[in-house]
This record gives structure tokens, sequence and C-alpha cells, in this order.
């Protein structure tokens, strides 16, 4: 009878052994079931990103990483498999070169922000009072109302335009709006998007004359009253729309996240409202801030989901 007991537990021991071992694949599958999200640390893509992130892994049970790169590497990302999908695809015009280099590489899911708009962006505010005696509103302490004008008073400007990182496509147009109306006097400052910002609110603060890299949306319109230059050649191109960018073969590995990101659209009132969260607390919690947006916004969440 000992015997006997003996081996009934091995081969009971083997029987729980098999089935573990094959389980291992599965378990493996399922661990490998991770999406990959390329972004640039921008306000506005920090924002969408953490937003997909929050849907992906607090709706559907994904588990989502993000991969802040450059924008050039996100796109490269994306074309590569090294990402599975980006949201700050910024077309036709600021990324127009990258789409160009690798649109046959990647799948276009369309716009998920449209009423973009990018430029050179002065401060838009008077000295004192707002508005005179008499009612009318006073000047602003920057005269300057378009690009080609800027070259008449570089001095006040200290020859410079505060840009943010070099491979942006906003640089790359500011690069090409220097050269065709002819700003030799002016310097491209390169940086960050936290850099520029902390510039224009220390000029708007002792009220200094600066030129900036912006764009819309970006929490620092809401903070501040800002104005675009005119732009008489168009070298910045008109309205912009923001498109979701998913990697091939995606739609067959994972047909509900592809059907998602396809889903995904908003408003920029309603980026922006989650962008002035993020700001509120320096850009730190940003995960957070996407949760309280789905707390708020149930319904779009859920449009987003069907």
């Amino acid at each position: 009878m000992k015997k006997k007991a003996t081996i009934q537990t091995a081969a009971g021991l083997f029987c729980i052994l098999f089935i573990l071992t094959a389980l291992v694949p599965i378990q493996a599958e399922a661990a490998e079931k991770i999406v990959r999200l390329a972004y640039v640390e921008w306000s506005e893509t920090i924002a969408s990103t953490n937003l997909v992130q929050a849907v992906l892994q607090e709706k559907m049970g994904v588990q989502c990483e993000i991969i802040p790169v450059t924008a050039d590497k996100m796109w490269e990302a994306v074309a590569t498999g090294q990402a599975d999908a980006m949201v700050a695809a910024w077309l036709p015009s600021t990324h127009g070169h990258y789409y160009r280099q690798f649109e046959d590489r990647l799948v276009d899911l369309g716009p998920n922000l449209e009423g973009t708009q990018i430029g050179l962006v002065v401060p838009d505010i008077t000295v004192g009072r707002q508005t005179a005696a008499t009612g009318q509103r006073n000047a602003p302490y920057i005269t300057v109302e378009s690009i080609p004008a800027l070259k008449e008073y570089a001095r006040k400007f200290q020859g410079k335009i505060i840009g943010i990182d070099p491979e942006a496509g906003i640089m790359k147009k500011t690069r090409e709006a220097m050269k065709v109306y002819g700003l030799t006097n002016f310097r491209l400052i390169e940086g960050s998007e936290i850099s520029m910002a902390a510039e224009l609110s220390d000029a708007i603060r002792k009220q200094k004359w600066i030129v900036v890299t912006g764009w819309i949306p970006h929490w620092k319109f809401a903070r501040w009253k800002l104005k675009f230059l005119d732009d008489p050649k168009n070298v910045f191109g008109g309205k912009e729309k923001i498109h979701t960018m998913v990697r091939k073969g995606l739609k067959e590995e994972m047909p509900e996240v592809y059907r998602f990101l396809d889903n995904f659209q908003w408003s920029p009132e309603e980026l922006g409202q989650l962008m002035i969260w993020i700001q509120e607390d320096d850009g730190m919690f940003p995960y957070d801030k996407a949760l309280r947006f789905m707390r708020y916004n149930p319904e779009q969440i859920q449009s987003w989901l069907k």
C-alpha cells in the first residue's frame, strides 16, 4: 500500500509539473502583451499619451509603457516596430518631413485632435492698466505684429528667438522662416519646452521683449495673453491636425487596442483642461491627472471603447 501511494503521489506531482510547464508559454505570451507608446515631452503630448496609457490600463486591462524620445525618434520607433503607436503626429506641415520619410512603414489612423497652430509668439500684454481712462485698451508693450517686422527690432529682442528641442518640427519651420524673411540678425536658441516657458515667464514678469516658438494647444495660452505673429508667406502653414500613428501589424495582433486608438479623438478645450491640471503640479503627476480627466468625462471615455 505504501509503495502504491508513493507511485500515485509521484504521478500527481508529474501531472502538476506538466500543467505548470504547459502554462509557462501562455503566461509568457500574456506578459508580452505590452503596448508601447512613443512620445516627446511636450505639454500636449505628455497629456494625451498619459491619458491613452490610463485608458488602456484602467479600462482595458492592458499594460502600457510610455517611452520619451525626440520627435525624429518617435516616428522612427513606430515605423520600425520598437513602439506600437504615438498620438502626436502634427500634420500636414509640422511633421510633414517625417511623414514623407516613414509613411510606407506605418498606419495613419487619422486626426485625434483638430484646430492646432504653430508659429512665432510674443506677449500681448500692456504696461500697467489694460485700459485707459477712455475705456480703450492700452497698446501692448511689444508692438511687433508680423514675422518680417522682427528684423527692425532685433536689438530689443537681443537677437534671439527662444526655441525648444532641435529636432522638433516647429524648429525646422522656424529655421525656414528665418531664411524666408531674412532674419539674419537673429539666432534660434535651442533648449526645451520647459526652458522656453521659463524664459517667457521671466520676460513677462519683467516686461522684456521676447519672441518664442509657440503652438496651440499649450497651457501658456491659458496662463498669459499671447499672440501669433503674422506669417504672410505662410511658412508655418495654417491650422493643423494631430494624428494617431500605429505600427503595421497592430490591428491583427491587438485588435481591441487598435480599435480604441482608432476611436480616440477629443477637442482642444478638453486637452487644454488636462494640460492645465498637469501644469498645476509643475508637470509632476500627469498619470494622476489623466485619471482625474477620466472621472470627469466618463461618457467621452466610453465612446472611445465602443
